[in-house]
């Protein structure tokens, strides 16, 4: 594979199922017509001075969001039915009154039509902003194929804002040259400010990976690209721009495909990734040096260096945003992906990264602040079987360990 690979700012978004959401649902499809039933033995069950207009109002109204036009209308018709069928009971059909509410319902519910024809537009114009969206985060952050350069790569982004697409982190995977190149980062704001700088740094990246020697030469461009941008965009000081970031190159021993056994890293401010071995260990690779986050090269120049870790076969680099490591429960605890990780097998990225989104949920109860980004990158060993036996985060029942994977 020759051109770039990205790595999709919209993964999967894996939860389970909603039973509460489910259940409002069918409460709210079946609320029309207990409103005219409603209605109905109201009316039946006290003096004919008290009406139970009001509710075959309501009937319409409440079914022009929810439904379809003609389902609206037929709620409608139902609700009028209902009105003038007990006049006629009533034996009041000819009296002002009940002529002053039989134009109340059908008023209202023509009013519910044109509701309805609104809220289906509303509906239709949010469809579309949300392909937009998508579209949007396709061409900025690709998906990543599941194979590069010899290696399994899997990825997701999950939004704090439910139903936001793209964000300020990024991640980008492309097979070049001098081996596979990534990189992982979080720019700092939101909005389409961040965007902007996404798509800043993942088009230096793509072109830098291809044409750089070194990993150290990549994001000195990195930096570059970011200088540029602050100066393009007036009054965007360091502060405002910066981008942390973490790049890794796992290069070839020849044009084969055979990696060398170790992987180089480039961390810029941003958290240290994980190395998960095949048999359950794990380790923190946390920078020799602090370095400042991309885009802060004004407050201090040093060269950067490639730190070279080990890369066995079978092992699996894991590397995260912040939203991950600091995504907190209700007592305020911070998340240990190390913590949670260790002794733990997965049969590769794909089901690594499930469990560990289902396991931030779990820990935060369904909630986060923050966006969160997450690649991983598996070396297969020679032999090894495509899958391998993991338990759910949360095993049937409700019991167990309720930690991702099983123990090695």
């Amino acid at each position: 594979m020759g051109h770039p690979q990205g790595a999709a700012g919209g993964g999967r978004r894996r939860g389970g199922p909603r039973p509460a959401y489910g259940g409002a649902r069918r409460f709210i499809r079946a609320l029309p017509p207990l409103v005219i039933v409603g209605g109905v033995v109201y009316d039946l069950s006290t003096p004919p001075a008290y009406t139970a207009a009001p509710l075959f109002s309501a009937a319409p109204l409440i079914a022009a969001p929810f439904f379809s036009l003609l389902t609206t209308l037929l709620t409608g018709i139902a609700a009028l039915l209902a009105s003038v069928g007990l006049y006629v009971y009533n034996g009041t059909v000819d009296e002002i009154p009940a002529l002053t509410e039989t134009l109340t319902v059908l008023t209202v519910s023509a009013l519910a039509l044109l509701v309805n024809r609104v809220v289906r537009r509303s509906g239709e114009q949010l469809a579309s902003a949300r392909v937009i969206a998508e579209t949007a985060q396709k061409a900025v952050l690709p998906m990543p194929a599941e194979r590069i350069g010899g290696l399994q790569c899997a990825a997701r982004y999950e939004a704090a804002q439910a139903g936001a697409f793209i964000g300020g982190d990024l991640f980008a995977v492309q097979d070049t040259p001098h081996g596979v190149r990534l990189v992982v980062g979080d720019v700092r704001g939101k909005g389409l400010d961040a965007v902007e700088a996404v798509a800043v740094v993942i088009g230096a990246f793509r072109e830098a990976a291809e044409q750089e020697r070194t990993l150290e030469g990549v994001a000195q461009r990195l930096e570059r690209a970011l200088a540029r941008e602050g100066t393009r965009r007036h009054g965007l000081d360091a502060f405002e721009g910066f981008t942390t970031a973490v790049l890794a190159e796992i290069p070839r021993t020849d044009g084969s495909g055979t990696f060398g056994g170790f992987v180089r890293v480039v961390n810029r401010g941003h958290p240290p990734p994980l190395m998960l071995y095949a048999d359950g260990r794990l380790d923190l690779m946390e920078p020799g040096e602090a370095a400042l986050p991309l885009g802060m090269g004004d407050l201090a120049v040093w060269p950067d260096r490639a730190e070279a870790k080990p890369y066995p076969p079978g092992a699996t680099l894991l590397f995260y945003t912040d939203g991950l490591s600091e995504a907190r429960n209700a007592q305020g605890v911070f998340y240990d992906p190390a913590e949670r990780l260790a002794g733990r097998i997965f049969p590769g990225p794909e089901e690594l990264l499930d469990a560990l989104v289902d396991d931030v949920r779990l820990h935060t109860g369904g909630g986060s602040t923050d966006d969160m980004a997450l690649l991983a990158v598996s070396r297969p060993a020679a032999g090894q079987p495509e899958r391998r036996r993991t338990m759910p985060v949360v095993p049937p029942g409700g019991g167990g360990d309720r930690s991702p994977g099983h123990r090695a």
